[in-house]
């Protein structure tokens, strides 16, 4: 049985990717490759990193690899306990993705620019894009 692997891209690897990064490219191009590979983007994340660079958005929605998640009831909740926190909008969403869960118990690490700001989130591992 082969197994799944799956990343969040948080907003500073969305801009990364915009900017030409190849390893954020990398990542979406060996997802199209296997079934069992997945690219998720925070929604909030995408449009945040298309308020700074517009077109951002168009460009990721139409990627076949990526796949675009909304903010549910659960996620808002989780979310708004890290608001609380002083977390940022778009961190908090890439955080909540990023945690375990049933379908990942191991959770999904958070591909991005910014691995500090991730530094004192429990059960948040990152992977660092240059």
């Amino acid at each position: 049985m082969t197994r799944s692997v799956a990343v969040v891209y948080d907003e500073s690897a969305l801009l990364a990717l915009g900017r030409g990064n190849q390893l954020a490219s990398q990542f979406l191009s060996n997802t199209e490759h296997g079934p069992t590979r997945h690219v998720y983007v925070p929604a909030v994340c995408l449009a945040t990193a298309d308020g700074l660079r517009e077109g951002l958005a168009d460009h990721v929605g139409a990627l076949p690899a990526a796949e675009i998640v909304d903010l549910d009831f659960a996620g808002a909740s989780a979310l708004g306990a890290l608001l609380r926190d002083g977390i940022a909008l778009p961190v908090g969403h890439a955080v909540h993705l990023s945690r375990p869960t049933l379908d990942w118990p191991d959770g999904r690490p958070v591909v991005t620019v910014e691995p500090e700001l991730y530094a004192d989130m429990p059960l948040v591992r990152t992977i660092r894009l240059p």
